[in-house]
């Protein structure tokens, strides 16, 4: 089975081309600022988007010849997880509905309907997007009833990583109560019980702990008062929940690696913050545990940040007395859209219909 595997970001669209599990093209197409001035808003990027990645199979000389393309799936209306096929209701969602906020996670369900479109036979899919909702009753509820709790979370890469820890201990990823954690642009940390997440907090919209871009949670009447003070735009303050927040508010960089270099050669404000971060972290972490009522088989930490030592070690040394601690550095987007489209077409799984 042939795959094209689409996953657009802010600053970068990457691809992969995957024969059955072998993957045999990967490429990260990146996006100069200057290039998406241009367009007023992200979906305005998609036929720019979906011509380079044509562009780049016709380089490499790989045939339009596939039997699926799946994309990163947008923030759509909230729905379980696993496979969708891509179909009108959900495009039209993407273009015109539901969409919840202007990312370019939306461009990916677009682009793989477009280019599947043009290949006879070919099916278009998404899978685990981040508005994944498995919620219990009980996390739904938040101290106002205008404000219901929601969720937006590294659905695609936890998911995977459970799945894949399950299979390195000889286990199903149903079989399991696991709190992962994906440590990223934004931090997600959610509770599965037995292949559900039945917790997970909102890592896009504020809500958390704080990250490289984003804010996590905030002191809600300081927040109102802000909205009010006639000092900042709409967008300027949405900005300053996500996007131009978190250490990037308090250091002028969201790069890590810069960071805690700035750390090694001794800059002692960069070594409070990076260690608040992961305080809150730790406390994010250590309330999912309740969630579970102590039952955790093993804590997973993933996503970007999880290649480095002193970022391990430092929540590993909060946390590791509530289940052991295993690390899955990096994300495994990719193959685990590619997997999840070849798990369909083996007929192993069915694709769920987008309502």
């Amino acid at each position: 089975m042939k795959i094209l595997v689409i996953n657009p970001g802010s600053t970068s669209t990457k691809i992969a081309v995957y024969d059955d599990e072998k993957p045999i093209l990967l490429r990260n197409i990146t996006h100069h600022a200057e290039e998406l001035s241009q367009f007023g808003d992200v979906l305005e990027q998609r036929a720019f988007r979906r011509q380079l990645v044509l562009d780049e199979l016709r380089q490499t000389e790989i045939p339009l010849e596939f039997d699926a393309v799946i994309g990163r799936g947008g923030l759509v209306k909230p729905i379980v997880g696993g496979v969708y096929e891509i179909n009108d209701k959900m495009v039209g969602d993407t273009l015109h509905g539901c969409v919840m906020h202007s990312h370019a996670c939306n461009l990916g369900c677009l682009i793989a309907h477009e280019i599947a479109a043009t290949i006879p036979h070919c099916r278009a899919f998404i899978a685990d997007p981040g508005v994944v909702d498995e919620l219990s009753p009980l996390a739904r509820i938040s101290g106002s009833p205008l404000m219901p709790r929601i969720c937006i979370w590294h659905a695609l890469n936890q998911r995977a990583i459970a799945r894949r820890y399950a299979h390195s201990i000889g286990k199903e990823y149903e079989d399991l109560n696991l709190i992962i954690c994906h440590l990223g642009g934004g931090i997600s940390v959610a509770a599965h019980e037995h292949g559900r997440a039945i917790d997970a907090n909102n890592a896009l919209d504020g809500e958390g702990p704080f990250s490289p871009e984003r804010a996590g949670s905030l002191p809600a009447a300081d927040l109102i008062r802000l909205c009010f003070s006639g000092k900042f735009t709409e967008r300027q303050l949405l900005k300053s929940i996500a996007g131009q927040a978190g250490l990037t508010a308090h250091l002028g960089t969201n790069n890590m690696r810069e960071i805690l270099d700035r750390i090694k050669q001794g800059d002692e404000h960069a070594q409070l913050l990076v260690d608040a971060m992961l305080y809150h972290t730790a406390k994010q972490i250590s309330a999912e545990a309740a969630v579970l009522c102590g039952n955790i088989d093993a804590i997973l930490l993933t996503g970007g940040m999880a290649h480095s030592d002193y970022i391990v070690s430092e929540l590993r040394r909060r946390i590791a007395f509530l289940a052991p601690v295993y690390t899955f550095p990096g994300e495994n987007e990719m193959e685990a859209l590619a997997l999840n489209a070849l798990a369909v077409l083996q007929g192993k799984q069915k694709a769920k219909v987008y309502q």
